[in-house]
């Protein structure tokens, strides 16, 4: 036991405890302005402690065990995804949380695991030798595609997209051939210029239709993006004032709690997906660069690890992970600056919430175990 633990990476043991001491001194920000919050700093410290220890849990298990068991691990994640949709709590137009009091469960947040870990197995299958259509993309395809179909139709656009750059980011790694590669980027921008043209072009009856099925919002924040001078203007109020609250900053920000765009409560979800709001407004281009460069870092060490892998399927697993985090905070700082859609998407490790949270920490406990038992792994092939 000792020795696995030895076997954790101390530079994303420190990476961590940064992003635990940034988290709750922007969310003790935030409650200072806003009473409601006052108490989502302690919040996340004990999410923070819990999730150390779950951290600690899964380095010790094997991950080769949980591989074994991705059918099961599969089977319980699409269920969870079948029954949020009927029996889950309704927000900003979406079925997708499960609510017990205070406390709450996000079935698409576990479902970005359990698809990275069906992936990994059946991408391990083939050794490192090239991908074929039939025996691997199309198994891996429909493994993907009913977790992805089921967050479609929530909906949640934002943990859906997620799914697709997990895949992709996978695919990449697994040897896929040349020729499938272009063909799938031809799909998907022909995909997405079909979409843009037919949403522009009968926009009016697309309006009439998420009207009629109160999904009013998710309208709303696609439109903005792909049409902006001609969104409604409240559709458009988040936004315009995260972008003008993050340029405000400058430099050097405006200073520990004197941010002005939560206090006047402009900018909405500051403690959760505009987070980073506070800190481009509060601390500035330089705080913000801090928090990018520890990301950076973040994902540099995991790709080491990963290149350190003997066994493929260790690899993948960390690049889906990787891939995760990459578009997490792309998005998520890319909508507080206007270059991506608005969308529930929170940033990593910072954002308050203690399902995501213990999820990322999860995740990191399962980068410390493919990195325990590759010794092992060694010995014994």
């Amino acid at each position: 036991m000792i020795n696995k633990l030895k076997k954790m990476d101390v530079g994303i043991l420190t990476l961590l405890v940064c992003f635990m001491a940034i988290s709750a001194i922007l969310l003790y920000s935030v409650g200072n302005a806003d009473a409601s919050y006052a108490s989502h700093y302690k919040k996340t410290l004990v999410f923070y402690a819990l999730g150390f220890i779950v951290l600690f849990v899964t380095t010790l298990v094997d991950y080769r065990l949980v591989l074994k068991a991705w059918p099961v691990i599969y089977g319980v994640g699409v269920i969870l995804l079948v029954a949020v949709k009927f029996a889950g709590a309704k927000l900003n137009g979406a079925s997708g949380w499960f609510t017990i009091g205070e406390l709450s469960f996000q079935p698409a947040e576990a479902g970005k695991i359990v698809l990275i870990i069906a992936v990994a197995y059946l991408m391990g299958r083939r050794q490192g030798e090239k991908l074929q259509v039939m025996r691997d993309l199309m198994p891996i395809a429909a493994v993907a595609g009913l977790p992805f179909l089921l967050v479609v139709i929530q909906p949640d656009l934002g943990n859906a997209i997620i799914y697709l750059v997990i895949l992709l980011g996978m695919l990449w790694i697994g040897n896929v051939k040349y020729t499938h590669v272009l063909l799938g980027l031809a799909v998907v921008v022909g995909t997405l210029t079909l979409f843009v043209t037919l949403f522009t072009t009968y926009n009016d009856q697309i309006k009439e239709y998420a009207k009629k099925h109160d999904v009013t919002h998710w309208y709303e924040r696609i439109n903005t993006f792909v049409d902006p001078d001609n969104a409604d203007p409240d559709a458009k109020y988040q936004s315009r004032n995260a972008r003008i609250a993050v340029g405000s900053g400058g430099l050097t920000g405006d200073g520990f709690l004197q941010g002005d765009s939560k206090k006047r409560g402009v900018v909405p979800y500051t403690y959760s997906d505009s987070i980073f709001v506070v800190v481009g407004e509060e601390f500035g281009f330089q705080g913000s660069a801090v928090l990018l460069l520890l990301y950076f870092l973040l994902i540099y060490r995991m790709i080491m690890i990963a290149f350190q892998c003997y066994d493929l399927r260790g690899a993948f697993i960390i690049i889906g992970i990787a891939s995760m985090y990459v578009f997490q905070v792309f998005q998520n700082v890319g909508m507080m600056i206007g270059i991506m859609p608005i969308t529930g998407i929170t940033l990593p490790f910072v954002s308050y919430g203690g399902t995501s949270l213990l999820l990322n920490m999860l995740c990191v406990g399962l980068v410390f175990s493919i990195r325990a038992h590759q010794e092992r792994y060694q010995l014994e092939n």
